[in-house]
């Protein structure tokens, strides 16, 4: 429990035998309290204001100080007279010494080590141009989810010691494009904190094979990772989230949208349809990730998978961005944050990319929104043109966007062909796939996109646009019809490959 006032904070735990609570006040920052580090073979010291008090970690002794401080309170200390959820502190006196100052200076036990009645917060550290920062990695604090209360989750040493190693190589991903700003770059000294998300030990569990992040606009800077396998991955995530929290930070100055909070619109990220604000945020956090790609462009080793994203979250964002100027009500900020998003957005779709990473980002786009509408939305359309939602809809995995961002060497699957720039062949995959399942969205998504890139006619470019029609059609092998055929005379000959959507 937390009670706020007069300046201060008073964080309660659960209550003890007699009913009273430990507790622990945490005051305004003009009481200043300094911990000293230790220098060799000294020990570290915590040094006040005259008169102030000092209050130890819960379960942890104040050394020096004049009474022991256990959970908030003094050890051994009458519940009579103590009124539930009162805080304790200790005096300085004894041991300390006093300065020329007033200020009393008090040494305390290490606390980078844990203990019965300590859990230091560990933390990943870079040096910057300004000198070391340390940024909390937070496996202890008890909304690590953005959910409920969970109990601490420590990170073992190895864990521990990974999220370093992957963090050092982000920094360096992020330092390589200098000191300048833009969309895309972020200095790592401007984040407040990483919350570990998932596993806490090395191995196992395995790492989770599709990434988690979040933010919350009530805590700038801070972000939910769950650790990627790579720094670069790592980079992606904290600009993405970043973004967030920038955009969290306007939406508490300035309203940006009228936002009637229906989740009707499509996401090119997401598996389930957007409210506006949840739409506005994706479209200037993805923004920031077309830029960090953008930055990647000219660098050997991740030229490939740049051209890929770049070209794939610059095409998505501009799709979102022209949803949000002809279907929200922006607000004079809003509006002109949209239209910076727009010129920056039409500034980069001229920028050239390679031929083959362009194909497998417009396959990708194209591959995303026809499995959302199979998933999500019922056919016909209501008769004022509303969209109708399938109440089956549920999460589904996006396999797709991040498979398709190398251009497979030997393909085998339906998928794989399709990125290779076989669509025949991918055709003929997805064919026997519906054969079994002739629902499978994951299968109908692919062949209608196949075969628009063989066969880029008004048929298919209208089961491109309105893809849940065709689950309503009977079956049959005429291409008129648009039913998946099996390998048969019927498919259409192959035409030269094109880029779908």
């Amino acid at each position: 429990m937390a009670v706020a006032r007069a300046g201060e904070v008073t964080l309660s735990g659960p209550p003890r035998d007699g009913g009273a609570r430990p507790t622990v006040t945490c005051r305004p920052a003009s009481v200043p309290v300094e911990r000293r580090p230790a220098g060799p073979g000294t020990a570290p010291t915590v040094e006040t204001a005259p008169g102030e008090p000092v209050a130890s970690a819960p379960g942890e002794p104040v050394a020096g100080g004049s009474g022991d401080i256990r959970g908030g309170r003094p050890a051994g200390a009458a519940d009579a007279g103590r009124a539930p959820g009162a805080s304790a502190a200790a005096t300085p006196a004894g041991s300390g010494e006093e300065g020329p100052d007033g200020r009393h200076r008090v040494p305390v036990p290490p606390t980078a080590a844990g203990s019965a009645g300590w859990l230091p917060l560990r933390t990943l550290t870079h040096h910057g141009p300004a000198g070391p920062v340390t940024i909390p990695l937070d496996d202890l604090d008890p909304y690590r989810d953005l959910d409920d209360p969970v109990p601490p989750a420590r990170l073992d040493a190895e864990e521990a010691a990974e999220w370093q190693r992957v963090f050092d190589g982000a920094v360096a991903v992020l330092a390589a494009t200098g000191a300048d700003q833009g969309p895309g770059r972020l200095d790592p000294a401007l984040i407040r904190a990483v919350v570990p998300y998932g596993r806490t030990a090395a191995v196992p569990p395995a790492a989770p094979t599709v990434a988690v992040s979040a933010s919350s606009g009530d805590s700038f800077g801070a972000m939910l990772i769950s650790r990627p396998g790579s720094a670069l991955a790592l980079a992606e995530t904290l600009v993405h989230e970043f973004q967030h929290s920038k955009l969290a930070a306007l939406l508490h100055l300035f309203p940006l949208l009228d936002d009637d909070r229906e989740e009707r619109y499509y996401a090119p990220w997401r598996a389930d349809p957007r409210h506006l604000t949840g739409l506005l945020h994706g479209a200037y956090a993805f923004t920031g990730v077309a830029g960090f790609w953008r930055d990647r462009l000219a660098e050997p080793e991740h030229a490939e998978v740049a051209a890929y994203h770049f070209a794939l979250r610059r095409l998505q964002s501009r799709l979102v961005v022209r949803t949000l100027r002809t279907s929200a009500r922006l607000t004079a900020p809003g509006s002109r944050l949209v239209a910076g998003l727009a010129r920056t957005l039409d500034g980069w779709l001229r920028v050239p990319v390679a031929p083959d990473a362009l194909r497998r980002a417009r396959t990708a786009a194209a591959l995303h929104r026809t499995q959302w509408r199979l998933r999500n939305l019922a056919a016909p359309a209501a008769p004022d043109g509303t969209l109708r939602f399938r109440p089956d809809r549920g999460f589904w995995p996006d396999t797709r966007t991040h498979a398709f961002a190398v251009r497979p060497a030997a393909p085998r699957t339906a998928d794989e062909h399709l990125a290779a720039g076989d669509p025949a062949t991918a055709l003929d995959g997805y064919a026997k796939d519906l054969a079994q399942d002739p629902a499978d969205p994951h299968a109908l998504s692919g062949w209608i996109v196949a075969r628009a890139a063989l066969d880029p006619g008004r048929a298919t470019r209208r089961a491109l646009t309105r893809p849940e029609l065709h689950r309503t059609e009977p079956p049959g092998p005429e291409p008129h019809r648009q039913e998946p055929p099996g390998p048969s005379p019927h498919r259409p000959k192959p035409r030269p490959s094109r880029p779908a959507g």
